[in-house]
């Protein structure tokens, strides 16, 4: 897979709270971006048109989770409503990436900047969204190194 120059938006899901990444493929690297706590799901909705109204992202990534062993749990099915409205809505590209450790590494990387466990809770979802989109950056970075040496 060729990385090119484009935009995406990545959704670490949550069901109070969902934490929005941005990055360019081009660059690989991404960053934290809004953390959207609206309960209504048109609140929630309307946040997210708008943030792609602003970004014009190529694609879409939702956090995938599942249990320590691969195998699904309660909110694996969320998600994928979640990204199945998303898609269905934005009629962009959604692909679902496996999110096991992303709060726990973001958690950490927060922490790692000396903040207090309140300021911490209040972007550790944004902050697991960044986590998602790297993780998809340097997976499909990697893949791309090994489809061109083949």
């Amino acid at each position: 897979m060729k990385l090119i120059d484009e935009t995406l938006l990545a959704f670490d899901f949550g069901l109070k709270r969902i934490g929005i990444a941005v990055g360019e493929a081009r660059l690989g690297e991404a960053r934290a971006l809004v953390t959207v706590a609206a309960e209504p799901n048109d609140a929630r909705f309307a946040a997210i048109e708008q943030l792609i109204q602003d970004w014009q992202p190529a694609r879409l990534l939702v956090g995938r989770p599942l249990n320590d062993d691969g195998t699904a749990h309660a909110m694996t099915a969320r998600c994928e409503r979640f990204a199945n409205q998303l898609q269905g809505r934005f009629r962009l590209p959604v692909e679902r990436v496996d999110e096991r450790y992303s709060s726990l590494d973001a958690d950490a990387t927060l922490r790692a900047k000396g903040m207090s466990w309140q300021d911490r809770k209040a972007r550790i979802d944004a902050e697991a969204a960044r986590v998602i989109l790297q993780s998809w950056f340097d997976t499909t970075r990697n893949t791309s190194r090994v489809h061109r040496v083949q």
